[in-house]
């Protein structure tokens, strides 16, 4: 490679860009340090690149929030979090009361600046989107509406202001079911219905990136039913959907990727199996009339056998609960030792269970014992 001398920058005059082999120059050197091991003094959140494929390309979908920290007063409420969201899935976002998930989003949509770290979507704050609303919909706080417009006014002006067609209002109005209450002051309005009315609003301009902080909220069992659909659908467009929900059972139905954060920190982000894997494990049912025989050869097995409170282990027919054997091994070993089974019924380790114990150290807000 023919080397140039650093004067022959200038020499092309001033403000002239550097010729070619003024660059290739620069990023074979780049390259040999990348190649030597060399890492740069600060930690960024994604690996070092390989300078032949600069610059680095974002998913312009992807939610990435990098040693984010944000500290009020004293209060430390996120801790230098890092995590990603990815495209075409439904994320959920748990974390205990004041677990740092509300501040989280807010950061994320520019509403809060962050002590320290950043978020972006697609590589980018949402602060430098034109148009936000056109990249990313969102719904925080459904009662952060003014009360005297009409839900159709309302979304007309955001509508508006973003340059978003206005034949979409009655679009998303009728997608959400409230086409019929379109013309009436959002003050009337049940929680439910403002709930549906934010789900609209993050709606409104097809975004391909949608936040969602307690959407359940208010909602009857038909609209639970209804929102559960709308996340799945909406993910499998390719679109990224972050939901922060207290609902375990909804989440377990719902999400198929989990962000875990407690005392703004991270815990976990894995998928909805690995997180319920971490539970206490399986548990069995069994009802047999020869209970002392076979708990006592559960027991050789490695087993434990818990009975319901009050109960006796030597009470026939009285079913009694099993961990550490599945309930093919336990059906093997009643077969082979000729014990009749009345109930043998296996229950899977829940995602409310595995999050009670990971979180047990991490709640803030803890309530009291008996009045």
């Amino acid at each position: 490679m023919r080397r140039v001398h650093p004067r022959s920058y200038n020499q092309r005059g001033h403000g002239a860009a550097p010729g070619p082999y003024w660059w290739a120059m620069v990023v074979s050197s780049a390259s040999r340090l990348y190649n030597s091991g060399w890492q740069p003094a600060t930690r960024n959140c994604h690996p070092w690149t390989d300078l032949r494929d600069t610059p680095r390309r974002h998913d312009q979908h992807m939610i990435e929030v990098c040693e984010l920290t944000k500290q009020y007063g004293k209060k430390r409420a996120v801790n230098n979090l890092s995590f990603t969201v990815h495209p075409g899935q439904v994320t959920g976002f748990l974390g205990p009361n004041g677990a740092g998930k509300t501040t989280t989003l807010r950061i994320i949509l520019g509403l809060h600046r962050a002590t320290s770290g950043q978020a972006t979507i697609g590589g980018r704050a949402y602060r430098d989107l034109p148009r936000g609303l056109r990249h990313v919909g969102a719904l925080i706080d459904a009662g952060d509406v003014h009360g005297g417009r009409t839900a159709e006014a309302h979304l007309r002006a955001l509508a508006r202001s973003n340059a978003i067609p206005r034949s979409r209002v009655n679009d998303v109005l009728d997608i959400v079911g409230l086409g019929q209450a379109a013309g009436r002051r959002i003050g009337g309005y049940s929680l439910g219905m403002r709930q549906r009315l934010g789900i609209a609003t993050a709606l409104l301009g097809d975004p391909p990136v949608l936040l969602f902080d307690e959407p359940l909220n208010g909602l009857d069992p038909e609209g639970v039913l209804w929102v559960r659909g709308l996340f799945q659908r909406l993910a499998a467009e390719g679109r990224t959907v972050l939901v922060s929900s207290h609902l375990m059972s909804e989440m377990e139905l719902t999400a198929t990727h989990l962000i875990v954060v407690g005392r703004g920190e991270l815990l976990a982000a894995e998928s909805v199996d690995e997180f319920a894997a971490r539970g206490a494990g399986r548990r069995v049912t069994v009802r047999t009339p020869d209970n002392a025989r076979l708990t006592s050869l559960l027991s050789a097995e490695g087993a434990s056998v818990e009975t319901a409170e009050g109960a006796s282990v030597e009470t026939a027919g009285a079913s009694f609960t099993v961990t550490g054997l599945g309930a093919d091994r336990i059906a093997e070993i009643a077969f082979a030792h000729r014990i009749m089974l009345y109930e043998l019924a296996e229950h899977p380790a829940t995602l409310e269970e595995a999050f009670m114990e990971l979180t047990s150290g991490s709640v803030e807000y803890q309530a009291g014992g008996d009045r």
